[in-house]
């Protein structure tokens, strides 16, 4: 079957926020390239009016992004070209890489992460996933039970394990999320890790969580607030991203969290994570 090539232009910071759309428009192969996004869809799932919701979508994010090229190409193996993408990296306390690039032999002292994504989520190269990792040895406390809304690769609730953290429940509306952390959760050797597909329906009922985690986007996190926060114990701690630096004073006026006290507020790029303790 032959393929629709779209070369987009696009800062990479809003690639894996624009690859998230385009799955649903049933998009099945990415690459990421600085500023340049290529997405591959098979020729008889695109028409007129799928490239024109692309269009629309583009135009929320700003500045200039535009469609560059649109070509028919033969099939690739996806995997094989978008597993060249993803490089080993040090995040703070952490070093993230995927299987089929093995760890050096000595790490020192920072703490493994073996994350296996089955889409461009969650890999540790986004600046909302960055920012929560490098925030997260501060925020958990030994014996913490956590709660991770949006949990994808789940790499942010393994490295809460890792990082001390009692248990994890995971939660996720993306149907390949619960496959893949479960995959991850192998891979890192963690226990005491849940994961549900669905959003906080899922959540088992009378459960309060000491940290909860959420790197979402804006409107996602505004809608799910109110129910999260019900979650929360009496002293526990709310970690936000997915948010752009303009966002945070929107989030900060949320009602939910008029409760809590804004412990703080960490940026990478224009990407910054909220810190909220009850």
């Amino acid at each position: 079957m032959d393929y629709v090539e779209l070369r987009i232009s696009l800062k990479d910071d809003f690639h894996e926020l624009l690859i998230a759309e385009l799955v649903d428009l049933d998009f099945e192969g990415f690459e990421q390239l600085d500023d340049l996004l290529i997405a591959s869809i098979p020729t008889n799932r695109f028409d007129d009016t799928k490239r024109e919701e692309i269009e629309q979508k583009l135009m929320s994010f700003g500045g200039e992004p535009a469609v560059l090229s649109e070509k028919i190409i033969t099939p690739k193996n996806w995997n094989e070209e978008w597993e060249r993408t993803i490089k080993p990296q040090t995040i703070g306390e952490f070093y993230v890489h995927p299987t089929w690039s093995a760890s050096p032999y000595d790490i020192g002292d920072k703490i493994e992460l073996m994350i296996d994504p089955k889409m461009a989520f969650g890999t540790g190269y986004h600046a909302t996933t960055r920012v929560m990792l490098e925030w997260l040895p501060e925020v958990i406390s030994e014996n913490d039970e956590v709660l991770d809304a949006g949990t994808g690769t789940g790499i942010l609730a393994i490295a809460a394990l890792k990082s001390g953290a009692r248990s994890a429940f995971g939660f996720d509306v993306d149907e390949w999320s619960e496959t893949n952390a479960y995959e991850n959760i192998l891979l890192n050797q963690v226990e005491n890790f849940e994961v549900k597909l669905g959003s906080t329906e899922v959540i088992p009922e009378g459960n309060k969580y000491d940290v909860i985690l959420a790197n979402i986007n804006r409107n996602t996190l505004i809608e799910l607030l109110p129910e999260l926060t019900e979650f929360l114990k009496e002293d526990g701690k709310l970690l936000l991203s997915g948010l752009l630096e303009e966002d945070e004073e929107v989030m900060l006026k949320q009602p939910a969290v008029q409760k809590f006290t804004h412990v703080g507020t960490r940026q990478h790029k224009e990407w910054i994570a909220i810190l909220f303790e009850a």
